[in-house]
């Protein structure tokens, strides 16, 4: 039994099979994941390429990815709190979130695909992702910027039964797993088919590599980045790129409003992994806290500038897992059982309220979990900071910048008409 668990909630609830799917998730996680996870962090980190490969194959057979993809398409056919749960466990076994983050991509875009794309097309890619054959996750950021999604540039002009790509996108995850899975894989991506703003977008399931073989044109490079190691970040230039008609996405034209609707499902998973990491983090300041005696044999938490800090660090916790749970249960609602009483668009104050508060409460957790082990935290002795920098990546921008969140609730519920003068 953890350190830190679920209270007896009234308002977050979990039936008797979500409460056995997170035991068996855990389970698994905490006997392939949690003995591994500094070792994959620290080979990653000197030399990118070092992907861990047998755990994620491991994490397919166990059903780990795709989870609300139907089984028609070679999913698990489970529900987004199912997927919620999975993520939330990863992160607590791999605080440096590199896992939870490949997790978490490799079900909310396959079930984007899913809900968006070509039955054929998703009958091609979501049993090999499914499998921990494939990668398939997000390409929307570009070197001028991630938030403006509107402005992006790389260009996608038909070409009879193609289109063809040229472009550059930045600060994209997977760029070598696709390259060292078996299968392959690529990236549910924007392009600019029409008219300059975000009615000129369309979305795209860009292979980058199927079957094992590289497709010219496309050009990858590796990022080194300071933390998350354990899944690979970089970029790529597409170069006369040419990518059959069947893998456009939906309607043309249509791109920005799908991948709107999907960055909504992407960071309710996202904001899951942060509080998986940050129970691992109360867990590590608890266990420190009866460890470590000073002044005569005292607890450093006998100290209330240290106790009520933790007090508070606890309450915002709290906050976000109900935040990232309420979010996952209406995602539900909309897009499992699909009850006509939800839309889309519910889901963005939701969601915006978990990713703002998940990821800055795991950042600033480990942030103060650091000052309390003192100098041993600022050695590589104490694995505390690979669960500080991950989780920074969310902070500063990944899957959404935390303006970007602010401006969401505001927008939605102030009003468009007032916010967006």
């Amino acid at each position: 039994m953890s350190v830190i668990d679920y209270p007896k909630d009234t308002i977050v609830t979990f039936s008797e099979e979500e409460k056995l799917f997170r035991e068996t998730v855990r389970e698994f996680c905490q006997k392939y994941i949690a003995p591994k996870w500094v070792e994959i962090d620290e080979a990653a980190d000197k030399e990118p390429m070092n992907i861990p490969i047998d755990t994620i194959k491991k994490m397919g057979e166990q059903g780990l990815f795709c989870i609300p993809c139907s089984e028609e398409y070679g999913g698990q056919g489970g529900t987004y709190t199912m997927a919620t749960i999975a993520i939330e466990e990863i992160a607590y076994a791999d605080p440096s979130v590199a896992l939870a983050v490949y997790a978490l991509l490799n079900t909310g875009w396959p079930f984007a695909l899913e809900l968006f794309g070509k039955e054929e097309v998703c009958q091609e890619i979501i049993p090999e992702v499914a499998k921990g054959d494939a990668f398939f996750g997000i390409a929307s950021t570009e070197p001028q910027g991630g938030s403006d999604v509107a402005g992006l540039r790389t260009t996608a002009v038909k070409k009879g039964d193609v289109y063809v790509f040229n472009g550059e996108k930045a600060y994209i995850s997977g760029v070598g797993e696709v390259q060292k899975l078996s299968w392959g894989g690529g990236w549910f991506t924007l392009a600019r088919t029409g008219e300059p703003g975000h009615r000129g977008l369309s979305a795209f399931a860009l292979l980058a590599r199927k079957n094992g073989e590289l497709k010219p044109g496309w050009n990858p490079t590796l990022y080194e980045d300071i933390g998350r190691h354990g899944l690979t970040t970089g970029g790529f230039i597409l170069e006369d790129f040419e990518l059959e008609k069947d893998y456009l996405i939906g309607e043309e034209n249509k791109g920005f409003y799908y991948v709107m609707e999907s960055f909504n499902l992407a960071r309710i998973v996202v904001s899951a992994a942060t509080i998986g990491a940050a129970r691992w983090l109360l867990e590590q300041a608890v266990q420190w806290f009866k460890d470590r005696k000073l002044f005569g044999g005292k607890s450093i938490a006998s100290f209330q500038g240290v106790s009520f800090r933790f007090a508070e660090l606890y309450a915002r916790w709290e906050a976000a897992k109900y935040f990232v749970y309420r979010a996952s249960r209406l995602a539900d609602k909309i897009y499992i059982e699909k009850d006509p009483a939800y839309k889309p668009k519910d889901l963005n104050v939701p969601v915006a309220l978990a990713k703002n508060y998940g990821p800055e409460t795991c950042v600033d957790l480990a942030e103060e979990v650091m000052k309390w082990y003192g100098a041993y935290a600022y050695t590589k002795e104490a694995p505390i900071f690979r669960a500080w920098l991950g989780p920074f990546s969310y902070v500063i921008g990944a899957e959404g910048a935390q303006n970007i969140m602010k401006y969401i609730i505001a927008r939605d519920i102030i009003g468009r008409d007032y916010v967006s003068q």
